[in-house]
């Protein structure tokens, strides 16, 4: 066989095969409602602004996990409400591709229930998550009901995790806890403390500045106090100094 003969047949075998494409988009239904959104909005916000100084993660929501054996967008994907995946390039994408990310999957997951994906996020969900994505950490939350619930993988078995005093739910992945504030799905540190939004974050500190404010004024208050006082102190024994026929100008 000659060879042109060879890198023409070569030529037809490369242009046969048909490789997966590396931008899948994201194929996710409407959220459920407004509080959904918001939630996962919210937790996206939180957890990139907590990690404001690190390049190593990828924190998304509502977006498709493909994951097929056979690298097709058809087979095997699903699209949690909020992942984060670590030891991660830090940059956008429009779809988490297992087979392009180093066959990664999320170690972190939250889904978001409702009346309409509360049985699947429960029971089929999270087999997958336990057995396939084999995903350390696997909460739930109800924005409505406010039901949370979460798990950590021990031995390839997902063992529910217990709550603090406090109401949290310990993360290992994030090295955070989770819990319900005022409605909401928070974070909060190993500490004690919320992890705030940025704006929450000058809030207080604007906050702080007022209180110190107040502080000096009140100090300043109570100093000019005490010299009107010592005023009028020295006004009565000046009176009396006169009173006794005493010239105060001469003792002062």
């Amino acid at each position: 066989m000659s060879q042109s003969l060879v890198t023409a047949s070569q030529t037809d075998v490369t242009d046969s095969i048909i490789f997966p494409p590396g931008d899948i988009y994201s194929d996710e239904p409407p959220l459920e409602s407004d509080l959904h959104r918001e939630q996962i909005e919210l937790l996206i916000r939180l957890i990139k602004w907590w990690w404001r100084d690190r390049n190593n993660f990828y924190a998304t929501g509502n977006l498709t996990v493909y994951f097929s054996p056979n690298q097709k967008k058809s087979e095997e994907f699903r699209g949690p409400d909020f992942f984060v995946v670590l030891d991660a390039e830090k940059k956008d994408r429009k779809s988490w591709v297992v087979w392009q990310e180093d066959g990664k999957y999320p170690h972190l997951i939250i889904e978001m229930l409702s009346d309409s994906t509360a049985t699947v996020d429960k029971g089929l969900k999270k087999q997958i998550y336990q057995n396939t994505f084999r995903t350390p950490d696997y909460f739930w939350f109800d924005p409505v009901s406010l039901e949370l619930q979460g798990f950590h993988l021990v031995d390839g078995q997902y063992q529910e995790l217990v709550f603090t005093s406090e109401g949290w739910l310990w993360s290992q992945q994030l090295g955070l806890y989770l819990g319900v504030n005022v409605g909401k799905l928070r974070f909060f540190t190993p500490d004690g403390q919320i992890v705030m939004l940025p704006e929450e974050e000058s809030n207080q500190q604007l906050q702080q500045v007022n209180q110190q404010l107040q502080q000096a004024n009140q100090q300043l208050q109570q100093a000019n106090q005490q010299i009107e006082q010592e005023r009028q102190r020295a006004e009565i024994l000046v009176q009396r100094l006169k009173a006794a026929g005493v010239d105060p100008e001469q003792i002062f």
